[in-house]
């Protein structure tokens, strides 16, 4: 795996680019059967999934199964690292690679301190009450509303999010409140269109409880190498066409036309940046047996109860 850094233009660092290579499927696996996921970690079924027919949201059934592939974070690691999220993020990217059981395949990642989640609190809420009401409600099942939630807003646990009197839970309320508490690991799954823990359930608890501002981790992929050397190839001829553009303007109207440079020389910049930064969707590969194996999967974990209700 190459790691680079992502800066943005005025030097300030964004995250941290993984280009991954001989990693044909992931231990922790999106399925799909038309409107039907299934996440597993090494064939344990964590996640069963069906999109409903208005597109609206998601019904979900949550399994036990899942386990994290990081290993527990010592207080004097999380000391020795706070503040500096590149350091973190080049702790987490080796236990990404390093584990058999994490999402990472064969492609480019980013992985970012820079989350959209941060973006939509209003400035009179806690930061406590935006991010609990961050969290997806329900286990086993609830629902993900795509509806009344736009923009990628919610998380949802891949197991429950423990109590905040819960012993590990008050360990990390110490640490937040010391400005220590290491980051949580979220995944963008746009098959669900919402973020994922994959690691961290019990420092997100804690940033809750103590209404702090959690510190994040986002992974999701970006643009394939494959295609990436096109992509920039079409944004050079971008700001090409239209500096010749702005040259034949000023030929006719002189002085009055702006610089061309000075207009599509940012906007170059921004293309070129989103193509290490801009998020792609979720890879699922096709679920063998597709509709009927996973309908076999839903009836094995949820006990024959009534779900999916669709």
């Amino acid at each position: 795996m190459q790691r680079s850094d992502v800066t943005r233009d005025d030097g300030a660092w964004v995250g941290l680019s993984l280009d991954v290579k001989g990693r044909h499927e992931p231990g922790l696996c999106v399925f799909s059967a038309g409107s039907r996921l299934l996440v597993s970690q090494l064939s344990r079924p964590v996640l069963l999934a069906v999109v409903d027919g208005q597109l609206q949201g998601v019904d979900f059934w949550r399994t036990d199964a899942y386990r994290s592939f990081v290993p527990p974070l010592r207080a004097d690691v999380a000391r020795a690292l706070a503040g500096s999220p590149e350091r973190w993020a080049h702790r987490f990217a080796q236990y990404l690679i390093d584990s058999p059981d994490s999402p990472l395949h064969e492609g480019r990642w980013l992985l970012s301190c820079e989350s959209p989640l941060r973006r939509w609190r209003y400035a009179g809420t806690s930061r406590a009450e935006y991010w609990g009401s961050m969290l997806v409600d329900g286990h086993p099942d609830g629902y993900i509303d795509w509806f009344f939630h736009s923009h990628s807003w919610e998380v949802l646990p891949l197991r429950p999010v423990p109590d905040a009197d819960d012993g590990r839970v008050k360990a990390y309320r110490r640490q937040a409140r010391e400005g220590v508490l290491p980051p949580v690991l979220l995944w963008w799954v746009s098959g669900l269109d919402c973020h994922v823990i994959l690691d961290g359930h019990a420092r997100f608890a804690a940033a809750v409880a103590e209404s702090v501002e959690p510190p994040l981790l986002e992974l999701h992929r970006t643009v394939p190498s494959g295609d990436l050397a096109e992509r920039i190839d079409q944004a050079v001829g971008f700001y090409e066409g239209e500096l010749a553009r702005f040259a034949g303007l000023r030929a006719v109207h002189g002085s009055t036309v702006p610089d061309g440079a000075a207009i599509v020389g940012p906007q170059l910049v921004r293309l070129l940046h989103d193509l290490d930064t801009a998020e792609q969707p979720t890879r699922a590969w096709p679920l063998p047996g597709g509709e009927s194996q996973w309908r076999h999967v839903a009836r094995e974990v949820t006990a024959g109860q009534d779900w999916p209700r669709v």
